[in-house]
């Protein structure tokens, strides 16, 4: 007979030594068994590793030689017993003192003699009872017994109701999880129907130690001992859930490595039959390629060492790609791989002058560069910088630079980059590792001496990823770039052949560091001249092309194409330029496909038609009608533009009022301008009282775009003599420089961008410090021919140049007023 402690059979209401199966124990059953007369002696069955509750039917293997004798002896007789389990499991004889108080009346069901030798006894629980006094210890142990006082039978409320109806589903729950339990047992569950025989079939066969178990025999409240097996049968069941967890997710990781192998192993054998690559094959394939390397020793010896540790890893292990990718750039990168440079010095100029109109110092360098290089072969590459407004040529130079070279060209565009990792790459231990972008440049020009645009330098930023600026630093040293070291490549790289060619808008926002390890050319803006040249040479033809428009289908004249760049343009480069003449070709594009009738000479009037009215005046100059008005020269990041100083005087106390936006260094120059015409006003023939009984206001239009640096201080100080004067500005007039206390006037830079500016506006005169006509000197002498120039280095040159002896219309009454003193009788 075999018997499960979880069979619905285990649970029997009338059984006798003939019975087949254990019915379920029943209600009435239960009434039955708890109203039996039990004798007041029992023989005691000690039990050392279960406890049997009321109700249900456990297998004891007996090896005792007292409980053997034991059952015999109760077998012959009325089959009745007392088990009790033992407090301590490890004594092998215990003595009555070391049972527990509380055990179950048994009834002995079947003795069974198994092939083995032992003896197997069922027993079927009854009733609870407490031991009370020991009346026999040989051959067995004999005890007087008294009923176990259950506590009064409650009511059974929605609570307690509640309590059964968790633990059945615990228990189901429990069944369905559990590969050992048979699903026969959650029928027996489901069709018993007294609480308290429930309670005692779970409490018997629940994953329990014998004291937890024992503890669950004494209970004499119901609702109590509901509420203690729910809590262990919870605590089993998020036991099971998470034991299942592991072992599917172990089985699940040992799945997929045995169906990857497998697979690998006929992709292998597809690959063999098909005439692929095999991973073998594909080491072979490494090794051949890199006998035909430029390589150095050292390279060798490392590519060959990664090779072989390529060929001990599994090829399904996720190791072996990264690992194959690592070896495949060594072999892609150009180690001492150069392309022939072309030393035809007029073919270059020519490539040079063609591309770009101007940028003559530029050409210029790249010409000496080149000459050197045809005399001494191994010289570094320069480290160029070109600093501009923006569209005025400084990217695509590095094109036309390439090809009069006859160089690969790469750029490399660092706006915005943040991760020093993108200069210096990661290290291969990281997931999805790469080479930096100077490594990965390099490697698409396919050449080590390749022209190398780094674009944007201004605008790398930093932050706690690192300071991508610090990083360029050992790319733009030609002392450290020999041996550039990038974190995915694990070797030095030579890059002290490329020529490396960093565009900006300013400098004040590179890293000194940075800045020193450059060669600085500044690229200024054009004139409305050479932005004519270009536009014919240039723009007009590109436009036409990328239009799908003939030559014989547009033509733009100088003077159209002058209108555009006056009246509808405000910039040092030519892209909003190149934009409007897109527009005007898009025009006559459009009236070719509707074919609608149009003139090839697009005069004036067709580009007003077009592009709408002029957006810009030429002529921004005010005048001079009004005191303490003063156009000024500044430089912006896309050039050059004028602006107007105005100061205000009203009656009041002295006070300085700054507006318009202005920074710190403005705000300044507008306190050392007052300072110095306070001290000086004698000689301005101004009456030092006026300082205290006139508030002054400085405006700086348009108030919204934020102003600074020290170039306005000639013009503060200008407008402000003017104002306490009341003298008119001499007309079409423009200034900029730095004033100091002593009424110095100290140079400024770009000059080139503020003429331009001015020759945009109409100014004719100028004023300059003395120290910037060195900038003078080198722009063509055919775009300042209309300008005259005033050099000056005290503040009272720029007084008597700037104002005439001539009263402003309607000026203001600027007389002192003199304290009167009251008269005392």
């Amino acid at each position: 007979m075999s018997f499960d402690p979880f069979d619905f059979n285990s649970a029997m209401p009338v059984i006798n030594e003939d019975s087949e199966f254990f019915p379920l124990m029943s209600s009435e059953d239960e009434e039955e068994m708890n109203n039996e007369q039990v004798p007041e002696i029992l023989p005691i069955l000690p039990l050392r590793n279960t406890v049997l509750f009321p109700g249900v039917v456990i297998p004891i293997t007996v090896g005792r030689d007292k409980s053997i004798k034991l059952i015999r002896d109760a077998n012959k007789g009325t089959r009745m017993i007392g088990v009790v389990s033992q407090k301590d499991v490890a004594i092998e004889d215990p003595a009555f003192a070391q049972l527990n108080k509380v055990g179950t009346v048994a009834l002995i069901i079947k003795m069974l003699q198994m092939p083995d030798g032992n003896t197997t006894v069922i027993l079927q629980g009854k009733k609870r009872f407490y031991l009370k006094e020991e009346v026999q210890s040989e051959p067995y142990i004999k005890a007087t017994i008294e009923p176990f006082k259950d506590a009064k039978k409650a009511k059974e409320d929605k609570e307690f109701k509640a309590l059964i109806s968790s633990i059945k589903d615990l228990a189901m729950n429990i069944i369905q999880l559990s590969p050992n339990i048979p699903s026969e047992a959650g029928i027996a569950i489901r069709n018993i129907e007294s609480t308290s025989f429930l309670m005692n079939f779970i409490s018997s066969n629940m994953n329990a130690d014998m004291s937890a178990k024992q503890k669950l025999l004494q209970i004499t409240n119901r609702h109590e001992m509901a509420n203690v097996v729910l809590e262990h049968l919870t605590t089993e069941l998020q036991l099971l859930e998470l034991k299942n967890q592991i072992q599917t997710r172990v089985r699940v990781d040992l799945d997929k490595q045995q169906r990857d192998y497998f697979l690998n192993q006929q992709i292998k054998t597809i690959q063999e039959e098909l005439g692929g690559n095999t991973p073998d094959l594909e080491i072979e394939n490494l090794r051949q390629h890199s006998a035909k390397k430029k390589w150095s020793i050292e390279l060798k010896t490392h590519f060959d060492k990664e090779v072989e540790k390529l060929a001990r890893t599994n090829p399904a292990a996720a190791d072996y790609s990264v690992q194959m990718n690592y070896l495949e750039l060594l072999l892609d990168l150009p180690w001492n791989e150069f392309t022939k440079d072309n030393f035809d010095l007029k073919r270059a100029q020519k490539v040079l002058d063609k591309d770009h109109f101007g940028l003559d110092k530029v050409k210029d360098r790249i010409i000496e560069y080149l000459a050197v290089l045809k005399l001494k072969h191994n010289m570094k590459a320069p480290i160029l910088c070109l600093v501009g407004p923006p569209g005025v040529g400084k990217t695509s130079l590095g094109k036309s630079i390439a090809k009069a070279l006859g160089r690969k060209y790469v750029r490399m565009a660092l706006g915005g980059i943040r991760d020093e990792a993108e200069i210096r790459g990661h290290r291969k231990t990281y997931i999805g590792a790469m080479p930096g972008r100077i490594i990965q440049s390099v490697k698409k020009a396919g050449a080590a001496n390749p022209v190398f645009i780094l674009d944007e330098i201004d605008k790398v930023g930093n932050d706690f990823r690192g300071d991508p600026s610090s990083a360029l630093l050992e790319v733009l040293d030609p002392e450290q770039n020999s041996s550039f070291y990038d974190h995915y490549v694990e070797m030095d790289f030579d890059l002290s052949n490329v020529m490396f060619i960093a565009t900006a808008n300013s400098l004040s926002s590179i890293q000194p560091a940075l800045l020193d390890r450059m060669e600085i050319i500044e690229v200024n803006g054009y004139t409305i001249e050479e932005k004519i040249e270009i536009a014919k040479q240039h723009l007009v033809p590109k436009q036409r092309e990328a239009h799908g428009l003939a030559t014989k289908d547009i033509t733009l004249k100088p003077d159209v194409l002058e209108k555009i760049i006056e009246d509808y343009t405000r910039e040092s480069g030519v892209r909003g330029l190149e934009k409007k003449i897109g527009s005007v070709v898009r025009g006559t594009a459009k009236n070719i496909a509707l074919e609608e009738p149009y003139n090839t000479v697009v005069s004036k009037q067709d580009v007003e038609k077009i592009l709408g009215a002029p957006i810009f005046d030429k002529d921004l100059y005010e005048g001079n009608n009004v005191a303490g008005v003063v156009t000024g020269l500044a430089w912006t990041s896309v050039g050059g533009d004028i602006l107007f100083i105005e100061a205000s005087l009203s009656p009041g106390k002295g006070r300085l009022t700054l507006t318009g936006s202005l920074g710190d260094v403005m705000k300044e120059s507008a306190t050392i301008a007052l300072a110095y015409l306070r001290a000086h006003s004698a000689n301005f023939g101004i009456d030092q009282k006026l300082f205290d009984q006139w508030d002054i206001h400085v405006h700086v239009p348009a108030g919204a775009t934020p102003k600074d640096g020290p170039s306005a201080g000639v013009t503060m100080l200008t407008a402000l003599t003017s104002a306490f004067t009341q003298r008119k500005i001499k007309p079409h007039l423009a200034m900029t420089g730095e004033i100091t206390l002593r009424g110095r006037v100290l140079p400024v830079g770009g000059i080139k961008e503020k003429i331009l500016a001015a020759k945009r506006a109409n100014i004719k005169e100028i004023i300059l410090c003395k120290s910037n006509q060195k900038d003078i000197l080198e722009i063509k002498d055919s775009y300042i021919k209309d300008l005259q120039f005033h050099y000056v280095t005290e503040m009272r040159e720029v007084i008597n140049l700037a104002l005439l002896n001539e009263k402003v219309i309607d000026p203001i009454d600027l007389t002192v007023k003199e304290d009167i003193k009251p008269i005392l009788n």
